[in-house]
């Protein structure tokens, strides 16, 4: 039944200017996977595991290419019996199966109509072996998380693709992916040490334990491989091309060079699963062998006046010592300029015809890269540069830098017209010819009116460019293929190069496969498909296909959606921070879903399925913070959709009581906070009973849950002078309502009373207004949706603000993270012009701030507080003062940010409203903070806090009271 005020699903409709899409969901779908399917899924792999609702289908049957087909059912396998168990199912039931982790690939290698495997799930966890020198990992691990820790050991895993901060590790070894510093010697292939993987015959191989037990359990397949290995050795023409094609970056195929660089079976096929798109099994385990990090780095754009200048230097720049060189033309510059913070402004009145190189350099120490410097100096002292070098050795220049490079997938596709694909192109030619091949691509480019943006791996010959067709029209289908045609004879025919050269194969490249290694190559390589997999049960289409128009099929549409979300390339950027991502859906998958909305005729039965499933998964459970728009390469914040589609799905008596609550708000305000009180007299298992049944009465996304401990009730708010006071504090009303923590020692002070103190300390006194009670910063309205009480609480605050202020001559100092950002974010946009103007005099600043520029430098410090976890919330994030909280710990102590630490997902209050969305976004943090030993736990935000320890069970407090604390004068006797 519906609950009272519960907001209506349908309510949301569908996104304005949307038309129906020919690959519209079928109404087959609607109730998900069939039944009998299902029950077989969930016998093999745990009920839990099984995704067969309607929305699951849809939002896994997206990733990051231009293709789209919807599985039957999707599953999350345990561990490799799972796997192995599904491999006989598939055999033994004329099924098939296609693996993917994190959705980031680009051709297609990760869908399937049928059963599709997740294989990130439940395959996490790593270990450094030999002091950093290699690395034990599954492949749901994120190459970030990897390549951060193993940066403390000063070592690398060598491919470092654009997508490092997303991509896993699964994924990494099964498209032999490249990137910016990727030199052949450092990739997957030739860096594998040992690896656990499942063939389709269900045997799982461990490469360690030798080849000798490899034959005892796959005797006929090793006698097939050892076989071929010699024919294949005999064959000198065969050996000579596998050399020379594998001599640059290529994807665009199978690595038959196993046979020649090992000589064991079960070694032959653990490099040719390297590269293989999960055509031969799933990797389930892999040891690599890590490279080393420079000591000290630094990077330096060289601008030049043409295409042809700029690649004819890359080849000495690489000589000089360099380890990344990569290319931007002109127009990809250009746009960048409009973008991001961290491009030279020059960029915005650029030549056409000027090009750019992004370049790094490394050294053991300052004097070694001081000598690297001059190198690349002299290196191009003679080339006509269009501005002198300057290199960036801040870590912030040299990480915007990178962001600029590893962004340009999503900014690129976000300009695209409406309606069209985006493909990303992705070929490699001989390095020394890289200048000519990138003319002529653009040459080509140009003649099919495809834009002319070029970029890529200068240092290794490979160049990426993007194609914007509208392929749900033949005529510009029938273009897109004649082009692959004749990129085809270039790429193949003019430069002996490659027609795919880090993005593996997939079903974009498999037609070309045969025309770029000739009948006698590409029959070898269908015979070693056929000697692994007989039965054809995995991935059917990718990298082999015998369909010359497969790369032309199952192309997605791009209906319109909401103006904020409609640029989305769905690459996945914002996947690792999303507070949901472990509990419903992400942020591209909110996207992936509502573009399946638009794709409905009106009526359709999928359509209100979807609405109703969305509800809970995609608008409910969503923190609304705006973490997405971090890593997004074009700052999409899906959380405000979500919270535009809250009001629209709202009820009206539930808008109207969140005004009258907004317009009572001090007496809100006082019951909550005596309510608090006297909760800490209950028996908190009894609250929650009482809770959870109003819950299910009212409405779950209104009336919280009663996590516990609850803290104390605040006291009441310390009396201060205004009179001296070089600032005004306003204690945010979670802090007015709620104190200490429970348990807390009985010297700990409460928040307000810290930063009273603290003024007084520092000699910089604050002033708490008598009237702060019932003014509130809004947030609690604009997350849900409720429009008219965040209207009138942001007028109200503003115009307290301005008052207390003096018009805005005092600063305003807020101790709640979401409450300063949501001040100086949100609260302008519903403001009518009379007030705007006032809150455009005022200065509103987060305590962490204040503490930073105000108050550490004359703070004695006499306590040492020891070990300290760090909790940086979204909003320091938002704000950039995430450095500074963990300047003030350390401070204090010795600080430490958890690994996995992020949005925490409290979001508010809506994290006490579903507390699995904290539980959801702090899994990675949890087992960080497990593992450590700390003394004490600080952050900036008093519901994040709540949060962190209704789940985590570690009393977080603010940054304030551990100051107050390790700043405490000592009192001798």
């Amino acid at each position: 039944m519906n609950k009272l005020l519960s907001p209506n699903p349908h309510a949301i409709g569908q996104p304005e200017g949307s038309t129906v899409q020919a690959d519209a969901v079928p109404p087959g779908f609607v109730n998900g996977t069939p039944k009998s399917l299902l029950a077989d899924m969930e016998a093999i792999v745990g009920t839990d595991n099984v995704h067969g609702r309607l929305s699951d289908l849809v939002r896994f049957a997206a990733d990051a290419s231009p293709y789209r087909c919807i599985p039957k059912v999707v599953v999350s396998p345990r561990n490799g019996a799972d796997l192995a168990a599904l491999m006989r199912y598939c055999r033994s039931h004329g099924r098939h199966m296609t693996f993917r982790a994190a959705g980031t690939s680009l051709n297609g290698q990760a869908m399937s109509n049928d059963i599709l495997v997740d294989v990130k799930t439940h395959f996490t966890g790593m270990e450094v072996r030999d002091n950093g020198a290699k690395i034990w990992s599954r492949p749901g691990v994120v190459l970030g998380d990897a390549q951060a820790v193993l940066g403390r050991y000063g070592y690398m895993i060598g491919p470092d693709p654009g997508s490092t901060s997303v991509c896993t590790i699964g994924g990494v070894l099964a498209d032999n992916a490249g990137g910016m510093r990727c030199s052949l010697p450092r990739d997957s292939y030739h860096c594998i040490e040992d690896m656990t993987f499942v063939l389709p015959s269900g045997t799982i191989v461990d490469t360690a334990a030798g080849d000798a037990v490899f034959h005892k359990q796959e005797p006929q397949l090793h006698a097939q491989l050892a076989d071929f290995r010699d024919r294949l050795r005999a064959n000198k023409p065969v050996v000579e091309l596998l050399k020379t094609k594998f001599s640059i970056r290529n994807t665009n195929g199978l690595r038959l060079d196993a046979f020649l660089d090992e000589d064991e079976p079960v070694h032959i096929l653990k490099r040719l699963m390297i590269g293989s798109e999960g055509i031969f099994g799933v990797i389930i385990e892999s040891v690599l062998r890590t490279v080393p990090l420079p000591k000290v780095r630094a990077t330096t754009w060289v601008e030049l006046p043409n295409l042809r200048d700029a690649a004819n230097i890359v080849h000495p720049i690489m000589e000089a010592g360099a380890q990344a060189c990569e290319l931007l033309v002109s127009d990809v510059m250009r746009r960048s300029a409009d973008h991001y913070s961290h491009a030279p402004e020059s960029w915005r009145d650029l030549d056409p015809a000027a090009a750019a190189l992004l370049v790094e350099i490394g050294g053991s120490d300052e004097d070694d890269l001081q000598m690297a410097m001059q190198r690349l100096r002299d290196t191009l002292s003679d080339a006509p540069l269009l501005r002198p070098l300057e290199f960036e050795t801040s870590e912030e220049g040299m990480r915007g830098a990178w962001l600029l490079r590893n962004g340009l997938f999503g900014l690129l596709g976000a300009s695209r017209p409406q309606g069209s694909a985006y493909i990303t192109e992705d070929v490699c030619f001989p390095p020394d010819q890289i200048g000519e091949a990138a003319a002529d691509l653009m040459e080509l480019q140009a003649k099919y009116h495809f834009p002319e943006a070029v970029m890529g791996h200068a240092a290794f010959g490979n160049l990426h460019f993007f194609l914007t067709p509208r392929l749900d029209q033949e005529d510009e289908k029938r273009a897109y293929a004649a082009f692959l045609d004749e990129l085809a004879v270039l790429v193949i025919d003019k430069y002996k190069g490659s027609m795919k050269a880090e993005h593996g194969t997939g079903v974009n490249m498999a037609p070309f496969v045969l025309r770029e290694w000739g009948e006698e190559i590409y029959s070898m390589f269908w015979e070693v498909k056929n000697m692994i997999d007989p039965e054809g049960i995995l991935a059917p289409g990718v990298k082999l296909s015998r369909d010359s128009l497969i790369h032309l099929q199952n192309f997605k549409s791009f209906p319109k959606v909401e103006e904020e979300i409609n640029p989305c390339v769905e690459c996945g950027f914002c996947e690792p921070v999303c507070p949901s991502r472990h509990a419903t859906v992400t942020p591209r998958q909110r996207i992936v879903l509502r573009r399946e909305m638009a794709r409905q005729p009106e009526g359709s039965h999928v359509l209100a399925k979807l609405q109703k499933e969305y509800q809970y998964d995609a608008i409910d459970m969503c923190a609304a913070d705006g973490t997405c728009s971090i890593p997004c390469p074009i700052s999409i914040d899906t959380g405000a959709v979500m919270k535009q589609l809250r009001a629209r799905s709202n009820s009206v008596p539930a808008e109207k009581l969140a005004l009258s609550t907004a317009q009572r708000w001090k007496a809100v305000e006082a019951l909550a906070r005596a309510g608090v009180i006297s909760a800490n007299r209950v028996d908190s298992k009894i609250l929650q009973v009482g809770a959870n049944l109003a819950r299910n009465v009212v409405s779950p996304d209104l009336l919280p849950t009663v996590p516990g401990p609850l803290p104390q009730g605040a006291g009441h708010l310390p009396k201060t002078p205004r009179e001296g006071a070089e600032a005004v504090y306003f204690p945010a009303c979670i802090n007015r309502i709620f104190g200490r923590p429970a348990g807390s020692p009985p010297d700990a002070v409460d928040l307000p009373r810290a930063i009273v103190e603290l003024g007084r300390r520092s000699g910089k006194p604050v002033w708490i207004p008598e009237d702060v009670a019932g003014d509130c910063c809004g947030t609690p309205w604009s997350s849900k949706g409720y429009t008219e009480g965040f209207a009138y609480q942001a007028k109200k605050i503003v115009e307290d603000f301005y008052t207390w202020s003096d018009g805005g001559r005092l600063p305003i100092v807020v101790d709640a993270a979401s409450c300063t950002h949501g001040l100086l974010d949100s609260v302008y946009k519903v403001l009518d012009a009379q007030t705007l103007g006032k809150w455009e005099k005022l200065r509103i600043i987060d305590v962490v701030e204040w503490l930073r520029d105000d108050v550490i430098d004359y703070l004695p410090i006499v306590e040492n507080m020891g070990s300290i976890a760090v909790h940086p919330t979204c909003s320091t994030e938002h704000m950039g003062i995430t450095e500074a909280l963990v300047a003030l710990a350390n401070a204090c102590g010795h600080a430490t940010v958890p690994e996995g630490a992020g949005c925490c997902g409290t979001a508010g209050d809506r994290g006490l409203l579903h507390p699995e969305l904290v539980e959801s976004a702090t899994r990675e943090e949890r087992a960080s903070l497990g593992a450590g030993n700390f003394d004490y736990y600080v952050s900036d935000n008093r519901t994040c806090e709540m949060g962190l320890e209704m789940i985590a069970g570690h009393t977080f407090e603010s940054i304030a009271v551990l100051l107050e604390r390790a700043s405490r004068p000592v009192i001798t006797p």
